[in-house]
């Protein structure tokens, strides 16, 4: 028989795909309540204030909707993680490199400018100081969700004529997401001055082409 494991307003079985027997059945409305309160939780207090009790409470779950999904904290804040790198970023497509950069930048800022991550990122960078599994967790994503976007913005760019072919990948990379996440992340000041991310894409236009 299949066991139901989350709290009570299950649809019943039948109207379910059928699982194994004495198979958990994990309501995906539950486990994405579950990761948004991770993230407010996160925002409000800091990863090492942060407990599976306050998550639930958050998510208006037991502890055990949590435990079923995650055995710690750390490794539901890994889980997490490692989807923002899945997901990533849209690649821009405007037809030129300046427009592109242009609308990465607006992107990302707005990102970064979310009040919960301008909390959450800077403190699970701390957090990546002291813990290795944090660290390789947050590289990954931080990395691999804006190199493969950069990537493919230097290749359109490259397939354009506007940038030699050939040019090195890594400092493409720290040239097109460097300054805005040490203004965003670093420096944190909320507020760009007016017309910087235009600015920004039009001196890192000319940084590459200058490769």
């Amino acid at each position: 028989m299949t066991t139901n494991t989350d709290e009570p307003g299950t649809a019943p079985a039948r109207t379910r795909r059928r699982a194994p027997a004495g198979a958990a059945v994990l309501r995906e409305d539950v486990t994405e309540a579950i990761r948004a309160a991770v993230f407010e939780e996160l925002a409000a207090v800091g990863y090492a204030r942060m407990s599976i009790e306050g998550i639930a409470r958050r998510a208006g779950v037991g502890k055990t909707a949590v435990y079923r999904r995650w055995r710690s904290k750390l490794h539901l804040v890994l889980d997490l993680v490692s989807a923002i790198a899945v997901q990533g970023l849209p690649a821009p497509d405007t037809g030129t490199l300046e427009g592109d950069l242009r609308l990465l930048y607006e992107l990302t800022s707005r990102a970064l400018r979310h009040p919960v991550a301008s909390q959450v990122i800077p403190d699970l960078q701390a957090e990546a100081a002291r813990n290795p599994e944090i660290a390789d967790a947050m590289q990954k994503a931080l990395r691999e969700g804006q190199e493969g976007v950069a990537s493919g913005i230097v290749a359109a760019a490259e397939a354009r004529g506007e940038v030699r072919p050939g040019i090195d990948p890594d400092l493409a990379l720290d040239l097109i997401s460097g300054p805005l996440y040490w203004r965003s992340v670093v420096i944190r000041n909320p507020k760009l001055p007016k017309g910087y991310l235009a600015a920004l894409a039009r001196a890192t236009t000319a940084a590459l082409q200058a490769l």
